[in-house]
């Protein structure tokens, strides 16, 4: 009964982007606009691109994963360069930061589309999403953004497993965040802040680790890593590198959450 519902919900998926006609994907390598890139891909061809905004909040190892993963598909990828460091309603860092930040991006889309004569701006917001405080959703609203995988009533569970069988490599990739979401609130967002707790994710990434965050409390950072990893990342010489690596990168102390990475999990100050 699952596989038959799953295959309908693909199917109206299908069916809604070929309806569209020509789409400009919000993409940023994650599971769930990957999963519209493909889907979209081989309904329209080259009439579905994935499009790419890069900014002092976008790791850069992100961005690498978008590249080849868009390159496996076979869609056209273009990446734009942005600044939301540039707004200052985004760096004084409030409950509207994802607002402004999504504000930019579909400014920026919505600008290419009308050059380019593309009908729709689709993104990745899928079912799961609408039961949060996403300020990005409305942003997305604002600005004529369409969900298909809302659409389509497809969860995030309901994409990765699609996502398999239509063998995307990125099917299980853990959820990431722009690298904003690692400073508490009411704390400035400055471009060293980014760029040191860009710098320390690249640390528990090259140790092997798949579920982290670097949340950055001034001198202190504290790490989350999955629960099944925290036994990981504390032992002793793996622990000490890490402690002595992200020591280098400015922080005073180095700290583990021991409830584990929560997605959202950031610290309101």
């Amino acid at each position: 009964m699952q596989a038959s519902n799953l295959q309908h919900k693909l199917n109206r998926l299908r069916a809604l982007l070929s309806e569209m006609h020509s789409v400009l994907v919000a993409y940023s390598g994650g599971i769930d606009s990957t999963f519209v890139l493909k889907v979209a891909h081989e309904q329209l061809h080259e009439k579905a691109v994935g499009v790419t905004a890069v900014s002092p909040t976008f790791p850069s190892i992100e961005l690498e994963t978008a590249k080849r993963v868009a390159a496996e598909i076979g869609a056209r990828h273009d990446i734009v360069q942005t600044d939301q460091l540039e707004i200052p309603d985004f760096t004084k860092n409030d409950a509207a930061r994802c607002f402004h930040c999504k504000t930019d991006l579909y400014q920026l889309l919505g600008t290419l589309r009308l050059e380019r004569g593309t009908a729709y701006m689709v993104d990745g917001t899928n079912m799961d999403d609408l039961g949060e405080d996403r300020p990005g959703i409305k942003a997305a609203r604002k600005w004529g953004v369409r969900s298909p995988l809302v659409e389509a009533e497809l969860s995030k569970a309901d994409i990765r497993i699609l996502a398999k069988d239509l063998g995307l490599s990125n099917w299980d990739k853990p959820a990431a965040a722009c690298l904003s979401s690692r400073i508490p609130r009411g704390i400035t967002i400055t471009r060293e802040k980014l760029s040191q707790v860009e710098e320390a994710e690249a640390v528990l990434h090259r140790e092997g680790l798949r579920h982290y965050r670097v949340r950055d409390h001034g001198e202190i950072a504290r790490i989350e890593v999955g629960q099944d990893e925290i036994v990981l990342l504390m032992e002793t010489e793996r622990r000490t590198r890490v402690s002595t690596k992200l020591k280098e990168l400015g922080f005073r102390f180095v700290t583990v959450d021991l409830e584990g990475y929560r997605p959202g999990g950031v610290s309101l100050g």
